[in-house]
């Protein structure tokens, strides 16, 4: 009886030790570095679906007959914030889904600020001017969200596929995260034109 308690003590003490020996809690924080990452993008972006109806009703006041313009930004906004995926269910094709998303509402609000061009005094109105710059500030705020996601991916992504970790990483769960990847024609320069 004694001899089992002591196999299974040791048998124990063995199992502690490759534990730590494949980092696993290391994994453990990386994981939960990537997860945290990933919501801070998501509140980004949400962020700026919250000011785009305050935008939207700004400019609508000064341009009423550009419906078409606001129509394209409202279903934009609306399957933006349909597509909710969390940090458990990140894989290659969610988040290309979200990414595809986004992207059409960045280019829906560039249509959109570029209707205000039009508009001289709605460029001078100080709801206009505040709102586009909370806008701007969203931008960058979501492009450094990004920035720390695809750190901390990487980071992540290469301590389980190194070795010896890549071995217990599979037995433990510790898939690779998805990266974000450029739009579609992101490598072209826009054309300036005065």
């Amino acid at each position: 009886m004694k001899l089992n308690r002591l196999f299974s003590m040791m048998i124990g003490v063995a199992c502690m030790a490759s534990l730590s020996s494949c980092n696993y809690n290391s994994l453990v924080d990386k994981q939960q570095t990537v997860d945290q990452n990933w919501a801070e993008v998501e509140n980004q972006y949400q962020r700026r679906a919250d000011l785009i109806p305050n935008l939207v009703a700004t400019v609508k006041g000064y341009a009423a007959h550009e419906e078409n313009t606001f129509t394209k930004v409202t279903e934009a906004r609306s399957k933006a914030t349909s597509i909710n995926i969390s940090a458990d269910n990140l894989n290659e094709e969610t988040l290309a889904q979200f990414q595809e998303a986004q992207n059409q509402l960045t280019g829906a609000l560039k249509s959109l600020l570029a209707v205000s061009e039009a508009y001289p005094d709605l460029k001078a109105n100080e709801n206009f001017r505040d709102l586009q710059v909370q806008l701007e500030g969203t931008e960058n705020r979501i492009s450094v969200a990004r920035g720390r996601y695809t750190e901390a991916v990487k980071d992540y992504n290469t301590s389980i596929k190194k070795f010896p970790t890549t071995i217990y990483a599979g037995w433990f769960g510790f898939t690779p995260k998805p990266q974000f990847k450029a739009a579609a024609g992101a490598e072209t320069a826009p054309k300036v034109e005065f």
